[in-house]
């Protein structure tokens, strides 16, 4: 699987926490070539503060490798992580990060703060950016005029 495939898949979870009225953010985990967990914002449909995508796939890939640590996983997300996910991040173990679009307001991975590979902490990822940016930063930009009309 590459790159450009995972970041579509991960738009799909976006899109469709849109339909549901979630801020469209998406990720999906891949182990092996295959994905193997899924996620999307549930923040509001799960009354859940921590039920941000990315956390929702971490946790759906440790039931489908019956582990916690996400070791030789890569998650895919379509927007640059938040200090609770860059958090999680580093707990599980990820070896390696790619999201779409920066995130200028909360972003971990060096936007706002440096969370990820920061070089006090004990665990490093490999972080890439930029495949599908465009796109994910529209789907955030139409959710948020929409909002902003009603």
């Amino acid at each position: 699987m590459t790159d450009h495939e995972a970041i579509h898949a991960a738009l799909a979870q976006a899109r469709l926490a849109d339909e549901a009225g979630e801020v469209p953010i998406g990720a999906v985990i891949v182990h092996n070539g295959t994905i193997i967990a899924a996620g999307q914002n549930r923040v509001l449909r799960d009354n859940d503060p921590t039920a941000h995508a990315e956390i929702v796939a971490m946790r759906a890939a440790a039931l489908a490798l019956s582990n916690y640590r996400l070791l030789g996983c890569t998650l895919y997300a379509t927007l640059e992580p938040c200090a609770m996910c860059a958090g999680a991040m580093i707990h599980a173990r990820l070896d390696r990060l790619v999201y779409a679009a920066p995130d200028p307001k909360a972003g971990a991975a060096g936007s706002v703060l440096e969370v990820l590979n920061h070089p006090k902490l004990n665990h490093q990822m490999q972080v890439e950016q930029g495949i599908g940016a465009e796109e994910a930063a529209e789907l955030l930009r139409s959710f948020f005029r929409e909002r902003r009309e009603r």
